[in-house]
């Protein structure tokens, strides 16, 4: 029964108050039995009981909880560096999608791999991950676009959450572009989707949660709402990535299905701004992929504003987000998505486990939920993202179990 004392600012990011409260506590200590834990306060105030049980000094560090990063694609082949030049040449996105790249140069690379070599790929990412404070990754499929692909790349999200120490969630996006062999057949795909993909998916339990890329160059709202209403029927909860490159109302849609999140949001409307709020769906902010792609960030201000829980996100995948650090990823969601640093860290942390449906038992440190949380060397949030540099964790807690 482990007791981390000498904590000299601890982040609880309860759920309750808006996105700035994260609930501090100076001078604390946190005692955990097995993963879960089992007492949190100051620690003038730990019990005896637990006076000669195992001890850990926080050093007077900051301890926050482990960070949660909501939206990822962690399986993937290949990179994509050209792309990155490309985009600094004056290319945009969606014309270098439009000519071979993007998505789908990213889908020959994955159905070349094989199962290992991605799960060998995926682990480097993971262990690489844990030593930045992150402790819970969800992670999509969406290149494969096939049947076959798709659930390849699922067996390896199953594989990393039996094999690894991270908690892994998975999410199917068979519904992130159209593949080459159903160009001019759209219709076909999202019958392929609907009829044959999801049910396979939920029968095998290989995910929680479906996506659909919904965007002009993707899938409409109402090829959004076919395959989501099919999702639900099947057991997994909706999910969208929604108005990233133009205003289609996919916040709308979002509301309209009770979706856990709606992500990246940066052309929402205002109508979509209410739509979300009335309905309690999740924004999720993904900076790193605005930073990458040179467009305008979401205002996460107005959201959080307008009560909207505001997740926090890396998007890391070889296009248009590469880079798994979700600390820097807080920092850009202040710098220019008008978060404040505690807004930022909620968002990373309990907001983001409720994009998850995860919030009862991760993003907080309170007693009864698992046991993790990141040893920062900061003195608190302000500070940590104003002097932003790499290697500012100095250990990683996960399931009670020391990682980093």
């Amino acid at each position: 029964m482990p007791v981390l004392k000498n904590i000299g600012y601890l982040a609880t990011c309860r759920d309750e108050g808006k996105q700035q409260d994260i609930h501090p506590v100076r001078e604390a200590a946190i005692v955990w039995q097995k993963d879960t834990i089992e007492w949190v306060g100051p620690e003038a105030e730990l019990p005896s009981r637990y006076t000669g049980t195992e001890t850990l000094d926080a050093g007077g560090r900051m301890v926050i909880p482990g960070l949660v990063d909501c939206h990822t694609h962690l399986v993937f082949g290949g990179w994509r560096p050209d792309e990155f030049v490309l985009r600094l040449q004056g290319k945009k996105y969606l014309e270098i999608a439009q000519s071979g790249g993007g998505i789908l140069s990213t889908v020959r690379a994955t159905r070349k791999a094989t199962e290992q070599e991605l799960f060998e790929k995926a682990s480097r990412f993971l262990e690489a991950m844990a030593a930045l404070g992150i402790t819970t990754v969800e992670c999509k499929s969406g290149y494969g676009l096939s049947l076959e692909e798709e659930l390849k790349i699922l067996r390896v999200y199953r594989r990393l959450a039996e094999e690894q120490p991270l908690h892994i969630v998975s999410t199917f996006l068979g519904a992130h572009t159209i593949p080459p062999e159903y160009e001019g057949k759209r219709g076909q795909y999202v019958d392929l989707v609907i009829r044959e993909m999801i049910p396979a998916v939920a029968n095998a339990d290989l995910a929680d949660f479906c996506d659909v890329f919904t965007e002009e160059s993707a899938f409409t709202i109402g090829e959004s709402r076919q395959i989501l209403t099919a999702a639900k029927g099947a057991g997994l909860v909706p999910k969208l990535h929604a108005d990233q490159l133009s205003p289609g109302r996919g916040a709308e849609l979002a509301a309209e299905l009770g979706a856990a999140s709606a992500d990246h949001l940066e052309k929402i409307s205002g109508a979509g701004v209410e739509a979300m709020a009335r309905a309690g769906v999740v924004a999720v902010m993904l900076p790193l992929a605005s930073l990458y792609t040179q467009v305008r960030p979401l205002n996460g201000r107005k959201l959080a504003d307008r009560g909207i829980d505001v997740a926090v996100a890396t998007d890391f995948n070889p296009g248009s987000a590469p880079s798994y650090d979700l600390p820097l990823a807080m920092m850009l969601a202040c710098n220019r998505g008008q978060l404040t640093p505690a807004e930022a860290l909620k968002g990373a942390t309990i907001c983001a486990a409720k994009a998850l449906r995860r919030d009862d038992s991760l993003g907080s440190i309170e007693k009864g939920k698992i046991a993790d949380f990141a040893v920062v060397d900061a003195p608190d949030p302000d500070f940590w993202i104003y002097h932003f540099r790499p290697d500012q964790c100095d250990m990683t807690i996960c399931s009670g179990e020391i990682l980093h």
